[in-house]
C-alpha cells in the first residue's frame, strides 16, 4: 500500500470514527463500504458512456453546477434513443445505472440536504439490485437498511444522517485517486480498522493485510524448485 493510499484509508477511517456516533462500529461500515462501492460503480460506468457516446457527450462545462451529470443532459434531450443506449450499455459494461443514481447527483442532493435523498438512494440500490443486469449485482445492497432507526427515529433524521454520510465521503475523496487499487487498498485498510475496534463479526473474518502478505508468501514458496 501507497502513502497516498494508506492517507485515504486514513481519511475515511476519520470520517467513520467521526460520524458514527454510537452507531454499531459493523453496522456504519456496511454503510460507508456500500456508498464507496456506488461511488466506485457509478464513476467506472459514467467514464463507459463517455466513451459510447463520443462526440454526443454533454460538454460538463455548459450544464452548471445544478448537480446534473453529462448523461442526464443526454438521456433529457435523446429520449427516444435511451433504450438503445441502455441495451449496449447492458451489451459493453454488463449493467446500468439510471443518471440520477450517479455520484455527481446524490453528492448534490446530500450537499443540498435534498429531503429526498434517503427515497433517491433506496430506489437506486433497488435499481442496481434487480434490474441493472440480470443478477450481477443481487445482494449487493443487502446488509444495509436505509429504514433502519439506528439512521434515526424519523424519516427526516435518517436523510440528515445519510446526506452527512455521503457529503463527507465526497469531499473526503475529493483530493485523492479513486481508481480500483488506490480505492481498494483504502477499503481495506478501512475494514481493518473496524475490525480492530469491534471485535465482533469483522475480527472473526478480516486477516489483517500483513499477514495475509505472509501467508501468501508461505504458499508460492511451495510451488518454487527448491535451491540446488
Amino acid at each position: 500500500m501507497t502513502e497516498q493510499q494508506k492517507k485515504l484509508g486514513q481519511t475515511l477511517w476519520a470520517i467513520a470514527d467521526q460520524l458514527r456516533g454510537a452507531m454499531n462500529a459493523d453496522d456504519f461500515r456496511d454503510y460507508m463500504l456500500a456508498f464507496l462501492f456506488l461511488r466506485h460503480i457509478s464513476d467506472n460506468y459514467e467514464q463507459a458512456a463517455r466513451r459510447e457516446l463520443g462526440r454526443d457527450w454533454p460538454d460538463p462545462d455548459a450544464i452548471g453546477n445544478g448537480g446534473r451529470s453529462s448523461l442526464s443532459v443526454w438521456y433529457d434531450q435523446n429520449p427516444d434513443d435511451v433504450l438503445a443506449f441502455e441495451k449496449q450499455m447492458r451489451r459493453k459494461t454488463h449493467h446500468v445505472i439510471r443518471p440520477e443514481h450517479l455520484r455527481a447527483g446524490i453528492a448534490h442532493g446530500a450537499r443540498t440536504r435534498d429531503g429526498s435523498l434517503l427515497d433517491t438512494l433506496r430506489e437506486g440500490f433497488r435499481y442496481i439490485e434487480n434490474e441493472s443486469f440480470q443478477s450481477t449485482f443481487s445482494g449487493l445492497f443487502s446488509e444495509i437498511s436505509l429504514g433502519a432507526d439506528k439512521l434515526g427515529r424519523t424519516c427526516e433524521e435518517r436523510n440528515a444522517k445519510l446526506c452527512a454520510i455521503v457529503t463527507r465521503i465526497a469531499d473526503g475523496l475529493a483530493e485523492f485517486s479513486t481508481d480500483r487499487d488506490a480505492l481498494g487498498d483504502a477499503c481495506e485498510y478501512l475494514i481493518g480498522q473496524f475490525a480492530a475496534g469491534s471485535g465482533k463479526k469483522a475480527g472473526e473474518f478480516y486477516t489483517p493485510q500483513r499477514i495475509s502478505d505472509i501467508l501468501s508468501a508461505i504458499v508460492t514458496l511451495d510451488s518454487q524448485a527448491p535451491p540446488e
